[in-house]
């Protein structure tokens, strides 16, 4: 595997679990030092443990505007510069009809999920800015960008990361600093299970059912995977993608692309069989 990050310093938040801990541990194989965040205590730590002495760990509320400036002054202090954030930490949040949803449910998912987002580029981009160069990505999801991938709260709140990127793109650009997100599509992580309900452990072994149910929802026959997410982040975060900025790169098999071709040809089969019953 390629360097490609070898000297820069990132920030992933979200990092003990699914795409979080993928994407913490290609970016230290390619080279970088590495702060990962998350409220999972024991599990950040022991990820950083396996990653060696390149790797730190900071517990962090990402909806708290506290614990986020302590995470990047932490970043600073500890490696000197922050060369990338990825605002990572997710959460399912409320799902059924829109007249069931928690007003309380409501907020903290959007305190995950976009409050989150905000925070982490406020906080780095005077940083980036002294420093002319830096690379920020945040996880966003086809749901933000379609209907029907995901609840209510949870889609409109991918959506405003993903306009949030391109807007904030325009000013920091200017700056020598890059702005993206990723969205992903359907990736075999716990979150799917905790948004069923189920606890954390019993969302990690949930994982190779989602696989399987996940691998027939777009026309690639395969269900996502965190590694996928994390290749992604891993280009958009180093210096092949320079000139990329306010962009909302989608990683989903082609579930946005539209009807697969076997549901239109079904579709016709069925509407050619009605038609040859009028006959």
């Amino acid at each position: 595997m390629t360097q490609r990050l070898q000297g820069k310093v990132a920030i992933v938040t979200g990092a003990a679990s699914g795409i979080g801990e993928a994407i913490a541990r290609r970016f230290v194989a390619d080279g970088a030092q590495l702060v990962a965040a998350d409220i999972q205590d024991l599990r950040g730590q022991a990820l950083v443990s396996s990653l060696g002495s390149e790797a730190s760990y900071r517990h962090c509320d990402v909806s708290s505007e506290s614990d986020i400036r302590e995470l990047v002054a932490h970043a600073v202090e500890r490696f000197g510069r922050v060369d990338v954030m990825i605002n990572n930490a997710g959460s399912a949040g409320p799902a059924g009809p829109i007249e069931s949803v928690d007003v309380g449910a409501f907020d903290a998912t959007l305190g995950v999920l976009l409050r989150s987002v905000f925070l982490g580029i406020k906080h780095v981009a005077p940083i980036m800015k002294r420093q002319g160069s830096g690379s920020i990505v945040s996880t966003a999801s086809v749901a933000g960008l379609r209907t029907g991938l995901g609840p209510h709260t949870y889609s409109a709140a991918k959506a405003a990361v993903i306009h949030l990127t391109r807007s904030v793109a325009m000013e920091l650009g200017e700056s020598g600093v890059r702005v993206n997100c990723i969205c992903p599509g359907g990736i075999a992580t716990p979150i799917f299970g905790k948004a069923f309900g189920l606890d954390p452990e019993t969302a990690d072994r949930a994982v190779p059912l989602m696989k399987q149910v996940l691998a027939t929802a777009q026309p690639l026959r395969r269900a996502g995977l965190p590694e996928d997410i994390a290749n992604a982040a891993a280009w958009l975060a180093g210096d092949e993608s320079s000139f990329v900025n306010g962009h909302a790169l989608v990683v989903d098999g082609g579930v946005t692309g539209g009807r697969m071709w076997s549901e239109v040809l079904h579709s016709r089969e069925m509407l050619q069989g009605a038609m040859n019953n009028l006959a």
